[in-house]
């Protein structure tokens, strides 16, 4: 006897399962009840508990292209859930055939990301574009169209949702007491466009200070990295623990004493609201942060850290912080303060309900 189909499956050609956003809907789908089957990459432990996890391996484009093929095929549950713009085809594709329920999230604006790739050009680069065009309208017309901000595209959805990268505190560890020694923290995927060498430089100029860096780090960024942590003034201080899942990476995050966003200014990121901004701000930790709109006016408006231009800047504020925690404790007051104030703010559950309604058509079909 085969096993009961899933309501729900999240189907992925590129996420990890340990993926911070597939993480906090799975939680919020669970919340509603509904059973979950998740296919993606990595290793299954890492995926979201309480989920029925399907993994396949890393590897080439070739092997992504069957991937965005298979997962939707593969899944037989009754409400799809795309994270990918090249799974979005062949999802919508098996939802007319089969009559199951497509939503589509989207939480990059993908147009702008391949501005930022350094693969997304030639031959590579023209598929890539017209898979993003070709998934952004037939997202259009999905059962829900899940988007990460006001300003990404599909803009005339049939049923458009704004799900915002917002934290979802179940899966954060409050900041609490502090390290002893001073340490920064940054939580997200690794390369040169979301600041890493920035980071790695700020660090280097601030003597005392130490950092955790938890995400995957980009393959076309590792080899200088490597060389870079090498160098005496920096070996032994940077830490780097690949990715992990919410909850643990979390755990590293507390005692301590600065969340860094140092975002560069590309295409992509220019109108972004990076999802480590707010979950340092929930869990209480003060930021640096680089001077891109949204994010600069987040920290302006809430007080919880400071705006530096580069890694000059940034280091002279971990010396200073370093010398003396009157200033960086006030900063940590603005950000508990903040978080204090969205505790009921959670887009997930809004989004979860919306697909249960969906489950529940199916059922009744």
């Amino acid at each position: 006897m085969s096993a009961p189909r899933p309501d729900v499956g999240i189907v992925s050609a590129g996420h990890d399962v340990a993926d911070a956003r597939l993480h906090k809907i799975a939680a919020a789908l669970l919340r509603q009840g509904l059973t979950l089957e998740v296919h993606g990459l990595g290793a299954a432990d890492g995926g979201p508990p309480g989920a029925r996890v399907v993994t396949s391996a890393r590897g080439s484009f070739l092997r992504r292209a069957a991937r965005a093929v298979r997962s939707p095929l593969r899944c037989r549950a009754k409400v799809l859930i795309t994270l990918d713009p090249d799974v979005v085809p062949v999802a919508r594709a098996v939802g007319a055939l089969r009559g199951r329920k497509i939503v589509v999230d989207v939480h990059e604006d993908y147009a702008r990301l391949l501005a930022d790739r350094a693969w997304a050009r030639g031959a590579l680069g023209l598929g890539a574009r017209v898979v993003v065009r070709l998934s952004t309208k037939l997202a259009a017309s999905a059962d829900i169209t899940s988007v990460v901000d006001h300003h990404i595209p599909p803009l005339t959805a049939r049923h458009r949702m704004v799900v915002e990268n917002m934290p979802d505190v179940s899966l954060l560890h409050p900041a609490g007491t502090l390290d002893a020694e001073p340490r920064a923290v940054y939580v997200g995927d690794l390369r040169e466009s979301r600041g890493l060498f920035d980071m790695v430089e700020a660090v280097a100029q601030a003597p005392g200070w130490t950092l955790d860096l938890i995400g995957p780090v980009a393959p076309g960024d590792a080899e200088r990295l490597d060389e870079r942590l090498a160098r005496a003034d920096v070996a032994g201080r940077v830490r780097l623990h690949g990715r992990r899942p919410p909850a643990e990476a979390w755990r590293i995050v507390a005692g301590a004493w600065v969340g860094l966003v140092f975002l560069r200014e590309t295409p992509a990121f220019r109108e972004a609201m990076p999802t480590k901004l707010y979950e340092y701000l929930a869990s209480g930790l003060p930021v640096l942060t680089t001077r891109l709109p949204r994010q600069a006016a987040l920290v302006e408006q809430t007080g919880a850290g400071v705006i530096v231009d580069g890694p000059d800047d940034a280091a002279a504020v971990l010396r200073r912080w370093a010398e003396s925690r009157t200033e960086l404790d006030v900063l940590a007051k603005a950000a508990h303060d903040w978080a204090a104030a969205q505790q009921d703010a959670n887009p997930y559950d809004q989004l979860a309900a919306a697909v249960a309604g969906l489950a529940r058509q199916d059922a009744h079909a």
